[in-house]
């Protein structure tokens, strides 16, 4: 009976925990880049897995097209580039199924424009 009373006692703790744990979220990821052309701020509200949202917004310079992929070195996958929409003055979003998998990513965002072409690499640490 002890150990019956024990094993439910843990089941519930497991339980409380995953669902704690999933209602808290990734907290929002915001990094910089600049290079010779442009500046870019890169914002992740939600780094997660799955489909995502990425923002740039354009410090620097002024690209007509922005486009997104990611790369994780440590692993050998790569994600399609996802090119961004225009949301506003200097900043755009990409939306898409960016990082398949938690861990450390490289996202690089390709800015084209009257200066040229830039590829500027961000690293983003993606959780759940």
């Amino acid at each position: 009976m002890k150990r019956i009373v024990i094993a439910v006692a843990l089941v519930v703790a497991a339980a409380v925990i995953f669902i704690v744990g999933r209602s808290l979220g990734a907290e929002p990821l915001r990094v910089s880049s600049t290079g010779a052309r442009y500046a870019v701020t890169v914002v992740i509200d939600d780094p997660t897995t799955g489909r995502v949202s990425v923002g740039v917004l354009v410090t620097s310079g002024d690209p007509d097209s922005v486009a997104v992929s990611a790369v994780m070195p440590g692993m050998g996958h790569s994600t399609p580039e996802v090119i961004a929409r225009r949301a506003g003055p200097a900043r755009f979003v990409a939306e898409g199924e960016l990082f398949p998998m938690s861990g450390a990513w490289e996202v690089s965002i390709r800015l084209d424009g009257p200066a040229g072409e830039e590829v500027l690499v961000v690293n983003a640490l993606i959780t759940g």
